[in-house]
This record gives structure tokens, C-alpha cells and sequence, in this order.
């Protein structure tokens, strides 16, 4: 009871939050002294020889608990804490909300190994088993899409649904964006600015970038500012390349699982779009509405909920209605 009274007092408090770049201090690789909407606890991992640490939030169901757990996971430049309003309305449905960082990102360690999907599926497999989830709804935003499909062929039985929110990797990335080396991609990633980043999460909102949003932004602009950020610059590029070399799209027929695809229809995201300089390669790449009909016929009883007006991130800019869609699969 105490962990869910400090889980929703944290919720509250945050709700509506506003930050800016004046009172935001650097923040170093894993975002140490900035809070969550939920306390964050800590899995022990050993990758390729390397003791590290991988994030989470456990936030339990509503006293009317429904015995089911949902996961949320987060995009490429994000963190857990960006599910805050999700998180609120399944706890207050009775689910219980596992949020966890991937290794490389937010609050876990960023260390400099070999990514994948795979290897990042199995590091949230560890954490379901050792939570004690035998089953659970797996949502995946973005790369957390790439990364939820990836869990579901590796583990269909621990995937009770999964369900994708403009995920990225519905198109081979390497057939329209021009290759660039990890080392390239880092040295590109070391001259992120504040700026730059606003500039680059500004497309994710086709109608106009909300204030709110800063909130989810300038954490990762504090960290550019801040010693440790040449580890982070350096994962940000291993993830990168993880995302252009292992591609989910060929194989989103073997799934088993139901699933629920739920598209913003103005998106237009392209992993290295600033790499294209071809502009017919670049016309015909991120058409979101045409990529989520083909994905959902190649998923054998996939359903589809397609949001018209809508950019990236429906769960931010239009909270009620990713609600709505996500909710109304579950029942």
C-alpha cells in the first residue's frame, strides 16, 4: 500500500510538470537527481563481462487489482518516465505497470557492448522472471515497437498482447538511408545541442511542438552538458546502428500473439532521415498510414487504430484517445 500511495502522489506531483533550460542542471549518463513519476529499482545484469545496472519502475494495480501486468516500452530518445499518464490510467484500471530503461538508455548504464534486440528482449525477459510476470501486454513506442516485436517472437508465451504505437522499423531502414559507421554516428551524436535536439523532436509533431513536451526533452539536453555525455553520445550511435542493421519488418507474419497496431496518421519518421539526400527516396520513405495497413495484414488477426491528426508520440499528444485504443484492446 505505501509503494502505491508513493507511486501516486509521484504521478500528481509530476503531472503537468514544467521545466526549462535556466533551471535544469546537467545531468549525468544515467539522469542521476532527475525524478520519476514512480520509485525506480534496479535489475543487476552481466553483459559481455560487464557488471550493469538496468531501471525500472513496478507500479502496482489500483486496490481493485485485475491480476494482469502491462510493460511500457519506451522509443529511441526517450525514458520510462514519458509513460507517466499511461501508467496512470492502467494502474487505475487495475493493472499492474512495469516500466523498465533499456540497458543504454535513461536511468540504466550505458555501456559500450554490442546491442540488440534480442539481447535487450532477453535483459526484459530477466526482469519479468525475476518480478515474478509469467504473462504479460507488452506496448512498445517507436524503438520500443522494434523491441516489443522482437520480445513476442522470442517469448510468445510470456506475451499475453502486444500492442505497437508508431513503431519504427515497418521499412528496411538500410534500403533508402545511406549507411554511416558507429564511429561516424557518435562523432554526429557528440554535437548535440539543445538546440538540435529540439530541432530533430520538433518533427514529431507535424501540427506544432506542445510545451509540455519539454518536460521529456530537456532532461536529454542536460545531459549534453554534463561530463559523462560522451558515454551516452556513444550508446545513442550503437543504438542507432542496432536499429539500421536489425530490421523487425520481415517478420511480423511469424507472430502468434494478438496484436493491436494504433498509428498517428501525420507521421512521417525515418531512422537517419537527415542522411537521404535523394528526395524522391525520401518522399516515398516513413508514410506511416500505408506502413501500418501492410504490417497489420501481415499479422495474422492484427487489428488496426489509426488516429487521424495525429504525429510520433499519440500517447503525449492525445493522451485520451491512445487511452481509449489501448484500453478498449485490453478488455
Amino acid at each position: 500500500m505505501l509503494r502505491l500511495l508513493a507511486c501516486v502522489l509521484g504521478l500528481l506531483l509530476l503531472t503537468g510538470a514544467r521545466v526549462s533550460a535556466q533551471t535544469t542542471p546537467a545531468l549525468n549518463a544515467t539522469l542521476e537527481g532527475l525524478d520519476y513519476p514512480c520509485p525506480v529499482q534496479y535489475l543487476p545484469l552481466k553483459l559481455e563481462g560487464q557488471a550493469v545496472r538496468m531501471a525500472y519502475m513496478d507500479v502496482p494495480g489500483s486496490s481493485k487489482g485485475n491480476g494482469r501486468t502491462v510493460v511500457l516500452l519506451h522509443g529511441k530518445n526517450f525514458f520510462g518516465a514519458y509513460w507517466r499518464e499511461t501508467i496512470k490510467a492502467l494502474s487505475a484500471k487495475g493493472f499492474r505497470v512495469i516500466v523498465p530503461d533499456q540497458v543504454g538508455f535513461g536511468k540504466s548504464d550505458k555501456p559500450n557492448i554490442h546491442y540488440s534486440f534480442h539481447q535487450l528482449a532477453r535483459n526484459t525477459h530477466r526482469l519479468l522472471d525475476t518480478l515474478g510476470v509469467r504473462q504479460a501486454v507488452v506496448v512498445g513506442h517507436s524503438m520500443g515497437g522494434m523491441l516489443a516485436t522482437r520480445f513476442a517472437l522470442l517469448y510468445p508465451q510470456q506475451t499475453a498482447q502486444l500492442v505497437l504505437e508508431n513503431p519504427i522499423g515497418l521499412e528496411d531502414y538500410r534500403v533508402g538511408v545511406p549507411f554511416q559507421s558507429v564511429d561516424q554516428a557518435e562523432a554526429g551524436e557528440l554535437k548535440s545541442t539543445e538546440v538540435s535536439i529540439r530541432k530533430y523532436h520538433a518533427t514529431y509533431y507535424p501540427h506544432g511542438y506542445p510545451a509540455g513536451h519539454d518536460q521529456w526533452l530537456l532532461p536529454l539536453a542536460a545531459q549534453t552538458r554534463h561530463p559523462d555525455f560522451p558515454q551516452v553520445a556513444r550508446a545513442n550511435a550503437l543504438t542507432f546502428d542496432m536499429i539500421y542493421q536489425q530490421p523487425v519488418c520481415y517478420e511480423f507474419s511469424r507472430l502468434t500473439v494478438p496484436t493491436l497496431l494504433i498509428i498517428g496518421q501525420d507521421d512521417r519518421t525515418v531512422v537517419g532521415k537527415g542522411l537521404i539526400k535523394d528526395a524522391a527516396v525520401l518522399a516515398r520513405m516513413g508514410q506511416y498510414p500505408a506502413l501500418g495497413q501492410r504490417t497489420t495484414a501481415q499479422i495474422k488477426g492484427a487489428k488496426l487504430v489509426p488516429l487521424k491528426g495525429l504525429g510520433h508520440i499519440p500517447h503525449l499528444e492525445a493522451p485520451a484517445a491512445f487511452q481509449a485504443a489501448l484500453l478498449g484492446f485490453l478488455q
